[in-house]
């Protein structure tokens, strides 16, 4: 059942077994885990089913230190959540999203990096995973290059001591902005709140049980909901924002005794490392692996990535690089302009120095209507990026690209300093905004230069060519600061003096309080953390129906 709480009574109490607040992918994954249970769910989403600007507006808040991403531009308040964010054209103009599990190295605890270390292994989650696989609509558990590569289509040979090749692969975005809200809406036991703001959690007077929580609608009029079992599943800032907000009986936020709600952000910065000059130029007629394609009729991609013996050893974040072929008229001011404006098109926005970025593509226009063209009616990618693949198709591509460019999605040290916090600002509903404190710490630079440098003497040592490493000063080559992998606010662990949650997500001191999502995450890794947020709401989903029962 779907409900406008718009329309509902004045002050209504809303009475349910288990509450869950938010339905992005985490959200939804939890509801369609308790679809027929003989238990009720209520789910509460903040947006409507299309985009509301208004309520979008509740992202809003500020960033202190380093330069980072607005914040209302990585998050997404709508059914559905940051799924109508993804971008990725994967097959026939299907739109969807990258998937990957985490590294065994990403769950463990690691010398040099202070803060590491999950409660459990990767081989205790694999399970999960594989269910998630099946949820986000995957191809078989396998991530390794062996099972996707062929004669025409080899990995690089590459040093497997240093850098090996392993694999992304693909899922549809329908799936949780339409089918699996269907399932959901023809439940008989789930009912879903619309426009429904939760602004508190509020507990009994020793802050040890949630009692009930109150949500705000935007035209004035607000309920509450009481429940047995509440799921926090708001993503890596309001996660840590609603703790934060209920401050009634726990004076510094709810979970909040030990000062650590708020504290670990991290995202998945996305750098350029380099352009890549290959010895020979028929390598662009057997890179395919590394294309955005289908193999067996499930989108992959190759991607190169740092040996975890290697990591280890010289103590480094993990980090992947994806090349992509360039021609020789790359990173023209025309072409780098042309992409400004595009990705502001597809944002809904205006870029800023927008006169100067049409100066240059008018200048340049002659070599971009040559490339529309190709585009546009021989079917020919136009940049080949992470958001659309297909270039190992054509035909002749050594002749059409002369190099690789080379992008890298890194991970983040944990760094308590690095934190979301409440603003003096506040939103339309009357409550403190989030502020992001965020800098680059110098373990993150220091270990993307030596990555850099390791990838490209593993490129040189197998005669592929020369790796020229790009450098911004001292920090890396910013293609997008964030990937709106928002994690580590409620970080895991058994210790309540440093995590947040416990292995089973519940809020440390709070009998009946969990959250859902990358927040929990006590590391990231370079994966795209969306595979790992759906297997820890399943497996959240298995401990909340025995809870219940």
């Amino acid at each position: 059942m779907l409900i406008d709480s718009r329309n509902l009574p004045k002050d209504e109490v809303i009475k349910t077994e288990v509450c869950i607040v938010g339905t992005g992918p985490a959200g939804m994954t939890l509801a369609r885990e308790f679809l027929g249970q003989d238990f009720r769910v209520c789910l509460l989403e903040s947006g409507d089913l299309e985009f509301n600007q208004q309520t979008q507006s509740l992202c809003e808040g500020e960033t202190v230190g380093d330069n980072f991403a607005e914040l209302h531009e990585i998050r997404r308040r709508q059914y559905g959540g940051l799924a109508h964010a993804w971008c990725i054209d994967i097959n026939n103009k299907q739109i969807g999203l990258r998937h990957v599990p985490l590294d065994e190295i990403d769950f463990e605890k690691r010398d040099g990096l202070p803060y590491s270390g999950w409660p459990f292994d990767k081989s205790y989650l694999n399970p999960f995973y594989e269910r998630a696989q099946s949820v986000c609509k995957l191809g078989p558990f396998t991530y390794e290059a062996q099972a996707w590569e062929d004669t025409e289509s080899p990995k690089l040979p590459l040093s497997s001591e240093r850098v090996s090749t392993s694999m992304f692969q693909f899922g549809p975005r329908d799936i949780f902005i339409n089918e699996y809200r269907q399932e959901i809406n023809s439940s008989t036991n789930i009912t879903t709140y619309l426009n429904a703001n939760v602004v508190e959690i509020e507990t009994d007077e020793t802050a040890k049980t949630v009692t009930r929580v109150r949500v705000a609608c935007l035209q004035g009029n607000q309920f509450w909901v009481s429940a047995k079992i509440f799921i926090l599943a708001t993503g890596g800032i309001e996660n840590a924002r609603l703790l934060l907000l209920s401050n009634q009986t726990q004076k510094t936020g709810l979970g909040n005794q030990n000062d650590l709600v708020g504290r670990f952000f991290m995202d998945h910065p996305l750098i350029l490392s380099g352009i890549l000059f290959p010895h020979n130029r028929k390598i662009f007629n057997s890179t395919a692996l590394y294309d955005l394609r289908l193999v067996n009729n499930i989108p992959v991609m190759g991607k190169l990535t740092l040996a975890q013996e290697v990591i280890r050893r010289e103590k480094l974040l993990n980090m992947s690089a994806l090349i992509f072929p360039r021609h020789k008229e790359f990173r023209t001011a025309g072409e780098k302009s042309l992409k400004t404006l595009l990705a502001a098109t597809r944002r809904g926005e205006i870029p800023q120095d927008i006169s100067k970025h049409l100066k240059n593509v008018i200048q340049d226009i002659d070599s971009l209507f040559v490339h529309w063209y190709k585009y546009h009616f021989k079917k020919q990618p136009l940049f080949p990026n992470l958001n659309q693949g297909g270039w190992s198709y054509l035909k002749g591509n050594e002749k059409k690209f002369t190099m690789f460019e080379v992008v890298s999605q890194t991970e983040q040290a944990p760094n308590p300093d690095n934190r979301v916090t409440l603003s003096r600002q506040l939103d339309k509903l009357g409550c403190p905004k989030a502020q992001l404190h965020w800098r680059w710490t110098q373990t993150d630079l220091s270990s993307i230069r030596r990555s850099q440098t390791i990838f490209a003497q593993e490129i040189a040592r197998a005669g592929l060519g020369q790796l020229n490493i790009e450098q911004d000063g001292e920090l890396p080559e910013v293609l997008s600061i964030s990937t709106h992998h928002n994690m580590g606010t409620t970080r895991m662990h058994n210790d309540p003096k440093q995590g947040v949650v416990d292995a089973n997500c519940q809020v440390h001191g709070v009998s009946n309080l969990f959250i859902a999502g990358s927040s929990v995450f006590p590391t990231g890794g370079y994966a795209n953390p969306t595979l790992t947020i759906i297997a820890l709401a399943i497996r959240l989903a298995d401990h909340v129906k025995t809870h219940i029962r």
